[in-house]
C-alpha cells in the first residue's frame, strides 16, 4: 500500500500531464471500482489535482472532483505522447492497455488516463467539490505531520496513553500519512522505543517525534518516496528514499547511524519494526 509520500510523488508527477485537459469519455470496466454518475464527470475539464492523507483528487471545473485511492495494488497509467506509471509496477507500464486488470478507463482530450487494480481495494469516487473533506473516508483523517502543533500532538498521545506509540502514530486518527517505514524512522530520529506507552512521552518527546516526522517525510517526499519493491515515480522511475536517507528500516544486522551498534528487527503492535535499542530508550529522557 502507498503511504503519504508515494501518494504526493504521484499527484505531483500526474499533475504535468493531466492538468486542464479535458474527461472526453469514462467507461466502468469494473462496477466496484467507480462509485457515481459518470454524466456528472463527462465534458469537463482539470482544474486541480490535490491529496488528502493517502487518497488523491482531482478538481474538474463544474465543483465536482474524483477521489482516487490505489490501496494495495492500484495504478494510474497515462498514455499520451509519452507513457507515465505511477502505483504498483507490473507489466502495464508497458503493455497493451486496457487489458484484464482495467478497472476503469478515462480518455482525456490528450491522452487515455488509465485505473488499474489487480486485486480491486482501489477505488475511484465521485463527489462534489466542497463536500471532499465531509466524505466518511476524509473525515476520520486527523492532520498530517506539518498541520499539527506540539500541543496538539500531544494532547492526542495522551487520549491512547495506554497505547505503545508505534501503535498510536499508525492509527491516522491520531496523525495522518505514517506508515510503517515513516513510523520506525521517526521514532528513530527521535530517540523513542517503539514500544513506550503514548502516555509515557514528555512534551519534549512529543515535539522531537513530530518534528522528526515531518524531515522523514519532507525528504521521503524530495526523493519521490520509499517504493521498496513495489511504488515508482510518475514517470516510471523509482524513488530512492530507502537507499538515500533511511536509518533503520530493512536495515537489521547493520550498523546503527548514530553508535554503531547492530539495529535489530522487532514486532510491534502486529508490525515488523526496525530499532537500535540502544538509541531508543525505554524510559523518558532524564
Amino acid at each position: 500500500m502507498p503511504e503519504l509520500p508515494e501518494v504526493e510523488t504521484i499527484r505531483r508527477g500526474l499533475a504535468k500531464f493531466i492538468m486542464h485537459q479535458t474527461v472526453v469519455k469514462i467507461e466502468v470496466l469494473c462496477a466496484k471500482s467507480f462509485q457515481g454518475d459518470i454524466a456528472r464527470v463527462e465534458g469537463n475539464h482539470v482544474v486541480a489535482l490535490r491529496r488528502f492523507g493517502k487518497a488523491l483528487i482531482i478538481d474538474l471545473d463544474n465543483h465536482v472532483s474524483l477521489m482516487i485511492h490505489l490501496r494495495m495494488t492500484g495504478q494510474l497509467i497515462y498514455d499520451g505522447k509519452e507513457r507515465y506509471a505511477a502505483g504498483h509496477p507490473s507489466e502495464n507500464f508497458v503493455a497493451n492497455l486496457p487489458n484484464k486488470q482495467t478497472r476503469v478507463v478515462i480518455t482525456l482530450n490528450n491522452g487515455i488516463l488509465f485505473f488499474n487494480d489487480q486485486r480491486k481495494f482501489g477505488f475511484i469516487k465521485v463527489i462534489p467539490t466542497d463536500q471532499v473533506q465531509n466524505d466518511s473516508f476524509i473525515k476520520k483523517l486527523a492532520p498530517e505531520p506539518w498541520d499539527l502543533t506540539t500541543e496538539e500532538f500531544y494532547a492526542r498521545l495522551q487520549k491512547h496513553s495506554k497505547s505503545c506509540i508505534k501503535a498510536t502514530i499508525l492509527d491516522q486518527s491520531v496523525i495522518c500519512g505514517l506508515g510503517n517505514i515513516y513510523a520506525d524512522e521517526s521514532l528513530f530520529a527521535a530517540g523513542i522505543h517503539p514500544e513506550r506507552k503514548s502516555g509515557s512521552l514528555t512534551t519534549d518527546e512529543a515535539a522531537a517525534l513530530l518534528e522528526s516526522a515531518r524531515k522523514v517525510m519532507d525528504d521521503s517526499i524530495n526523493s519521490g518516496g520509499s517504493t521498496m519493491a513495489t511504488y515508482v515515480k510518475a514517470d516510471g522511475t523509482r524513488g530512492d528514499y530507502l537507499e538515500k536517507f533511511a536509518q533503520v528500516f530493512r536495515k537489521e544486522g547493520q550498523p546503527c547511524p548514530k553508535c554503531g551498534r547492530k539495529i535489530a528487527k522487532i514486532r510491534v503492535a502486529g508490525r515488523g519494526t526496525h530499532i537500535c535499542a540502544h538509541c531508543q530508550l525505554k524510559e523518558p529522557h532524564a
